[in-house]
């Protein structure tokens, strides 16, 4: 006899889906053991024999883009950021007059760059035109400071996953992403147009609680 322990890894937002999914959930009897059938962001299936042992089904890791809650997540979070940027005294003349889509061109942005659809590559020009857009600004290093500050409190405000890892990776792309800016943006700036979107992945896979 085998006994079998199951458990999925399912971001918080992503759990009314998952409870849809597995509605008709596909199961494959192997011998001694089930086999389950899942997708990502639903990853993380072990199996304990009585003796102890585990056994590993190995499944996808998900992608940061999926474990955010894909393009909807992405485009909440960066409606209300910028709606914040537009009511502070050091970020609003930078973002004066932005075309009233900028949150949604930065969903996609980031969707590519959390490994979601190359959507800013194939329609918004890629590296190239986010980069230009930065070019001759001359951002602050104390605007930089507030422009993470105020994207990490749009994360809570959006409800976007609270773990670790993941706000670990979100965090450090923040840190990167906008110290290059800031370089790029500095008066004679030179930067290659040429590389493409960067992509972003975990710092570790997502943290799996002990099994009790």
């Amino acid at each position: 006899m085998i006994v079998e322990y199951l458990r999925y890894t399912v971001p918080e937002n992503a759990a009314k889906d998952f409870e849809k999914a597995a509605a008709g959930h596909e199961f494959e009897r192997a011998p001694g053991r089930y086999l389950v059938k899942a997708k990502a962001p639903f990853a993380g299936i072990e199996g304990f024999t009585p003796d102890g042992e585990p056994e590993r089904y190995e499944t996808t890791t998900p992608t940061l883009y999926e474990w955010a809650g894909g393009h909807e997540a992405l485009v909440k979070l960066l409606t209300i950021f910028y709606g914040h940027v537009l009511e502070d005294p050091l970020l609003e003349p930078v973002f004066r007059g932005m075309d009233p889509d900028h949150p949604k061109h930065v969903a996609v942005w980031l969707g590519e760059v959390f490994g979601g659809p190359a959507g800013y590559s194939a329609s918004r020009g890629g590296h190239a035109h986010m980069v230009g857009r930065h070019l001759g600004r001359g951002i602050t290093e104390p605007q930089r400071r507030r422009w993470v500050s105020l994207l990490l409190d749009a994360a809570d405000e959006a409800g976007l996953p609270g773990d670790p890892e993941f706000r670990a990776a979100f965090a450090g792309y923040l840190e990167w992403g906008s110290r290059l800016a800031v370089v790029f943006s500095a008066p004679g700036a030179e930067p290659d147009l040429h590389e493409p979107v960067p992509r972003w992945d975990w710092p570790m896979p997502p943290w799996q609680p002990p099994a009790s």
